[in-house]
């Protein structure tokens, strides 16, 4: 139960974390103080939203097709294991999330309209959130598909709350590369992880 939990939540977050235009507007809107709860609310909701769909979408296209849940796991493990290495090889090239707190005053409405554009018109989004975190869910027993998704929810409303109310703590720690270098490191040990542990259920079966 608690397994299947942390294994949603360290997946969701270590696709969420890395720097996009969706991180850096989430956290600009912090900087500024500036509807940050409907901001984050809308970011943490969207995702929710798409994780459910894919989960329990994906467990409902995979329920009796085995040979196809197995392919989609080890394909899965494959791109995870592709991640991994490109989170690794980001730590040679370390960035910094890069939020200008200058810029015209948003009104509320225009601001979830621009965190909806950063999160719904990106697409990587639908292949992290429906397809990949998706897929993974589907390949839980049944009884613990749940518990997964509620995991890989959390992380998501977690780490938005942390870009949005933390923003003018964590706005220093996040403009120093070798902070990006250790959580990068983090994401690629994790994401082999995760990649190791679908491969072997793929392989064993639920």
């Amino acid at each position: 139960m608690w397994s299947s939990c942390l294994q949603g939540f360290v997946l969701c977050f270590g696709l969420i974390v890395p720097i996009g235009a969706q991180n850096a507007f989430v956290l600009r809107q912090g900087l500024r103080r500036e509807h940050v709860t409907s901001v984050v609310l809308f970011c943490g909701a969207a995702d929710s939203v798409l994780i459910l769909a894919g989960v329990y979408g994906m467990a409902q296209a995979l329920g009796d097709r085995p040979l196809l849940s197995r392919a989609l796991a080890l394909a899965g493990s494959v791109f995870l294991a592709w991640y991994g290495w490109k989170a690794i090889l980001r730590m040679r090239n370390a960035d910094n999330l890069r939020a200008a707190p200058g810029g015209d005053v948003l009104g509320r409405g225009a601001a979830v309209a621009q965190a909806a554009a950063f999160t719904l018109l990106n697409p990587h989004v639908y292949l992290d959130t429906v397809l990949l975190v998706g897929g993974v869910g589907a390949q839980q027993p049944v009884n613990l598909q749940a518990w997964f998704a509620a995991g890989a929810c959390i992380a998501s409303i977690v780490w938005f709350s942390l870009l949005g109310f933390g923003a003018r703590w964590l706005a220093p720690w996040f403009a120093k590369p070798k902070a990006w270098q250790i959580l990068d490191g983090l994401i690629g040990i994790t994401m082999w992880t995760v990649a190791v542990l679908m491969v072997r259920q793929a392989l064993v079966g639920n």
